[in-house]
């Protein structure tokens, strides 16, 4: 009988196939391009339908029947079907947008044939990273999307993409032995890579051995999602490759290891064992990100330095602990997805009409070609978090809970998010001004002539524009070293390219139009990853097994596995105890049974008194926002339920 569960593993096994017989007809391009539009255009269908289903409760597949937790659990909740959904509608702008490309070229062999066999695995690979309920699982999808970067990179075999690609390559295996060396630390301490169960037995080991699987683990991640300071290899990495590769790069990949990290922190580590290393971490990839990005007269390069310092942002709402700071983190990710790749689509067009990126080439731009100008200024003001644009929405709903949370660690991160939030205003003035504004024949980087200045000023306005004007030279010398000849030479561009960048844009102005309903999915994601027990329970069920059917059947399975779901039950209880919750609930479950559990939220420990103070309100939103239903205890049924 088909479910909507039975829809989970098409996100990954469809990009697979179609990869594969995109390799076959490799002669014939036209072919390629309709097999992978058809294919990003049904994958997209299919996470519009999971993120509907997921409102209602996790929907979970045991992949090939084999029950959790020793089979492969597939999982959409709204965590993962929020990210999915918004990676599914940037990779089919950028499909889009790189068709377009070849159209405008009319040279269908230009990209390459792996191209799309290429970026079919990448999809594929982001969509079994977000998808799975299983720690080993989710090291698989990040090397299949890793192997495939690694084509995507260095495309066109030039010198600069080489060499970068080389890094890029080197730093990725790094991070991914480090991954699994995490992996095997925590199979032989707690026995099973299944996340639901993790989240159980983590608890119970020795807090010494979990704290050192969680720094292990957080490093991979942090590595994976460029925090500084494991951040350096990615502004000589992304501007090298081609303009939808890097665009759907700088939205995309890095985001996927911040969802690692949410799941690392919320689900399998719940608790503020790091949260004060996340806010010193938080706080210098802000800063040291933004800072980088001021000194760049290449836009490429300067869009990258953005991109790490942002993902501080995401860092931000992490370590503040508590559910506003993050839904607000998952709200940010979903909207800096959008803003990055429309950013680097709207800079391969500039690239495609003048041939360049660096500010000291370009000038004009804005009389030139108004609608190029019109798609960047939006962009740019969504990045900076002007209201009434979602990027603003985002850091309101940080600041927020940054005031919420109080103490040295809200008030820095709050100082620091301004800071770089004004940086970045400085930063895509910059780019406005000498890419959009200034006339093109003034190729100055100074902001006054050093000859009309005196004495000792101008040698030190002179020095400022010599560093400046080698800066700029070498960042112009790398870029030609990463284009091919054919792309040197090609300047045509096509409306469809245009809507391709356009149509992000819209995506993003709707976002605003819509925010409040997008802000409270997100709130309700985070609010399933604090209470576990809805998660818990819909992976390994009621017994501790999963809703597949393996061959042992779920009364044969042994004493451990069949007693997890009162582990699970019991742990919560353990837990309302030690924060003094003694409310109960019932929650309805997708399996269609009632689960008497008692609710708590695993992140709030007792000292936290905004829990005590907001616990009427959170219950209320839990009401009003979700689809479970709750029921007081006997104590409270005479008066009628909720």
């Amino acid at each position: 009988m088909l479910t909507v569960a039975s829809l989970l593993p098409i996100p990954v096994l469809l990009p697979l196939l179609a990869a594969g017989l995109a390799l076959l007809v490799g002669p014939r391009p036209r072919v390629q391009q309709l097999i992978s539009l058809l294919t990003m255009v049904t994958v997209l269908a299919v996470g519009i339908a999971l993120a509907v289903q997921a409102n209602t409760g996790p929907v979970v597949l045991d992949a090939g029947s084999w029950a959790a937790p020793i089979g492969i659990t597939l999982v959409a909740d709204r965590l993962s079907s929020l990210m999915l959904v918004v990676s599914q509608i940037v990779t089919l702008a950028v499909l889009i947008y790189s068709l377009a490309q070849n159209l405008a070229d009319d040279d269908p062999d230009v990209p390459v044939a792996i191209y799309h066999p290429t970026y079919l695995i990448l999809i594929a690979g982001v969509s079994n990273a977000f998808l799975t309920g299983d720690l080993f699982n989710l090291y698989v999808g990040f090397e299949i999307l890793l192997a495939a970067s690694f084509v995507l990179i260095t495309l066109g075999g030039t010198r600069g993409r080489t060499r970068a690609g080389t890094v890029y390559v080197v730093v990725s295996l790094v991070s991914s032995m480090i991954f699994l060396a995490g992996i095997a630390l925590t199979y032989a301490a707690a026995g099973t890579v299944n996340m639901a169960q993790l989240s159980t037995r983590l608890r119970e080991i020795d807090p010494s051995v979990a704290l050192t699987i969680q720094l292990v683990l957080l490093v991979a991640f942090g590595i994976k999602s460029a925090v500084f300071p494991l951040s350096a290899w990615l502004p000589d990495s992304y501007p090298t490759a081609p303009a939808p590769v890097t665009a759907v790069f700088a939205g995309l990949l890095t985001k996927v290891g911040i969802y690692a990290l949410i799941r690392l922190q919320v689900l399998l580590f719940p608790g503020r064992g790091v949260d004060n290393l996340l806010t010193v971490v938080g706080i210098a990839t802000m800063i040291v990100g933004i800072l980088g990005a001021l000194t760049q007269e290449d836009m490429r390069r300067l869009l990258s330095f953005t991109l790490v310092s942002h993902i501080g942002f995401m860092i931000w709402g992490l370590a503040l602990v508590n559910r506003q700071g993050l839904a607000s983190a998952i709200f940010y990710a979903a909207h800096h997805i959008l803003v990055q790749t429309a950013m680097f689509l709207i800079i391969g067009l500039i690239e495609r009409k003048r041939g360049t990126t660096s500010l000291r080439r370009l000038g004009g731009m804005a009389k030139a070609y108004p609608a190029i100008a019109i798609l960047f200024f939006i962009t740019a003001l969504n990045l900076v978090g002007i209201p009434p644009l979602p990027g603003f929405l985002g850091k309101l709903g940080l600041a927020q809970a940054a005031v919420t949370h109080g103490g040295w660690q809200g008030w820095s991160l709050l100082a620091a998010g301004m800071v770089t939030s004004f940086l970045t205003l400085y930063a895509v003035v910059k780019v406005w001004n000498f890419a959009f504004w200034q006339q093109r024949e003034d190729e100055s980087l100074a902001d006054t002539d050093p000859e009309k200045i005196r004495g000792r000023q101008r040698r030190a306005a002179k020095r400022r524009l010599d560093r400046a004007q080698a800066t700029a030279s070498l960042s112009e010398e790398m870029q030609a070293a990463s284009r091919t000849k054919e792309e040197q030479r090609a300047q045509g561009t096509s409306t469809l390219m245009y809507a391709a960048a356009g149509t992000l844009v819209v995506v993003m102005l709707a976002m605003s139009v819509v925010g409040g309903r997008i802000y409270a999915y997100a709130a309700s994601a985070a609010l399933d990853q604090m209470d576990r027990s809805t998660y818990l329970h819909s992976v390994l069920s009621a017994d501790g097994r999963g809703h597949g059917d393996s061959q042992y059947g779920r009364h044969l399975a042994p004493p451990e596995l069949r007693d997890l779901g009162k582990e699970a039950e019991k742990a919560s209880s353990d837990d309302a105890k030690r924060d003094d919750i003694t409310q109960s609930t019932q929650v309805r479950i997708p399996a269609g049974g009632q689960w008497k559990v008692t609710w708590r939220p695993p992140l709030l420990p007792t000292t936290d008194q905004v829990w005590d103070e907001n616990r009427p309100l959170l219950e209320v939103l839990r009401q009003v926002t979700e689809d479970y239903v709750l029921t007081h205890s006997n104590d409270t049924k005479a008066g009628g339920g909720n």
